[in-house]
Order: structure tokens, then C-alpha cells, then sequence
């Protein structure tokens, strides 16, 4: 997929990742990039169209894909994070993660699906974490749900592969972004994040992993639980 000339759809567009997204976009010559928002008037990129979206609202998912037929590439960027503990946290706190990433990022694809397959096919980016690959105690939550959501976006890279759209799942550990402030360590630029997973649009990836820790998980994955949790035998966890 070329990304001059298209038109983008990005959501949770307001800030962090989403707002990288809408500039790498505008930079590689999109024609057209709705911003999505809760809050449309957050949205302060200029050249965007804002648009009003919740991804967990099913009815503003639906009005967002009337109001934008013109899509060829959407972005689901918006996410949340509970900080829910495996043990402690209460269970709402795990419905409301999944709520977002899983169901908000399924409703907002289905939603789009007819959109691509009107418009060539197109692409979808899925905005996922290293953690779905591998779990933390202290936010299992958001790490089952991107769990689930790395699932829910290959069965829907097999779903679409008919109609001749490209779903791309971008990998990435801790960025420098408002989401991640309160956690110490490195952390990566969402801008350099941002272009990197649209140039792996452009090359028709399928996975794109856009720091070291993500490539790190993703080769341990084939090792086991021993390989993915060395601090089941005293050693230092890989996130």
C-alpha cells in the first residue's frame, strides 16, 4: 500500500502514538486524515478532519464509518490502561480493558472493513504492545487484553485477505508518551514508532516490532515459559 494519497482514519488522535500517527501520515503526503477523538477539540494537528469517536460506543463507531467512506487506512491506536493488578485489582478494572482493546478495536474494524473493501482493499494498523506477548503482574490487565487483541487482529489479517486488505500489527514496548510517564526505564519516541510502523505498511508487513525489547520477546516466544519468565528461576524479568 502507498500511503501518499490516502486516507487515513486514526484513532485516539489527540496525543501520544495517535498524534505521531497523524503527523508521520500528513508528512508521507496522505490526502486526507480524520483524527479521531473522544474529545474532537483536542485534536490540534492541522490539516486533520476531527471526528468525534469512541471506540467503546458502538453507535459512534458506526456513525464514525458513514462519516468517513473515503478511508483506506485506519489506524487503531486508542487504548487505555487500568494498571490492574492479577491478584488484587477488582474485575471491572479487566472488562474495561477489554472492552477497549478488544471489542473497540474489533467494532472499529468491522465498522471499517466495508470501507477498505470499497476502496481497494487498503490496510489496517493494529497498535498492540510486547506485551502481548509476554505478561507483567502489576498491569495483567492491559496484558491479556493485548493478548486477546493479537489474536482478534490475526484472525482478522485471514478475514480480510480476500478483499485484498493488509492488517499490520505494530509491536512496541514503553513509549515516552502521557500513557507510560509514571514508569521508570528507557522509552521509545512515538514519532520514530509512528513512521517506523507506516513504512512497515508500505513494505506489506505483518508485524511490525519497533524497539529491541519487542524483538527480544517475540524471538523468546518459541522458548517457552522458562525462556519468557526467567524470574521463575531467580533472574531478571525481560519487561
Amino acid at each position: 500500500m502507498k500511503l501518499q494519497g490516502s486516507v487515513a482514519f486514526v484513532t485516539g488522535a489527540n496525543r501520544g502514538l495517535g498524534e505521531q500517527f497523524v503527523r508521520a501520515l500528513l508528512d508521507t503526503g496522505a490526502a486526507k486524515v480524520y483524527a479521531g477523538a473522544r474529545d474532537p477539540a483536542k485534536v490540534t494537528v492541522p490539516g486533520t478532519v476531527p471526528v468525534l469517536v469512541d471506540i467503546t460506543d458502538h453507535d459512534s463507531v458506526r456513525a464514525a464509518a458513514d462519516l468517513a467512506p473515503d478511508v483506506t487506512l485506519l489506524v487503531n491506536n486508542a487504548g487505555c490502561t487500568t494498571r490492574a493488578d492479577i491478584l488484587t485489582s477488582d474485575l471491572d478494572s479487566f472488562r474495561s480493558e477489554f472492552e477497549t482493546h478488544v471489542v473497540g478495536t474489533l467494532a472499529m474494524s468491522r465498522a471499517f472493513a466495508p470501507v477498505l473493501g470499497r476502496n481497494a482493499g487498503g490496510a489496517i494498523v493494529n497498535v498492540l504492545s510486547v506485551l502481548s506477548w509476554v505478561s507483567i503482574t502489576a498491569s495483567a490487565g492491559y496484558s491479556a487484553a493485548k493478548a486477546a487483541e493479537w489474536s482478534v487482529t490475526n484472525a482478522l489479517r485471514v478475514a480480510l485477505a480476500d478483499q485484498g486488505t493488509q492488517v499490520t500489527a505494530l509491536h512496541v514496548s514503553y513509549l515516552a508518551t502521557e500513557l507510560a510517564a509514571s514508569i521508570p526505564g528507557p522509552k521509545s519516541d512515538p514519532a520514530e514508532v509512528a513512521r517506523a510502523a507506516l513504512a512497515g505498511v508500505e513494505a506489506g508487513l505483518h508485524e511490525v516490532l519497533a524497539d529491541d525489547v519487542s524483538k527480544r520477546v517475540r524471538t523468546a516466544l518459541a522458548d517457552g515459559p522458562e525462556t519468557l519468565y526467567p524470574q521463575l528461576s531467580g533472574g531478571r524479568p525481560l519487561v
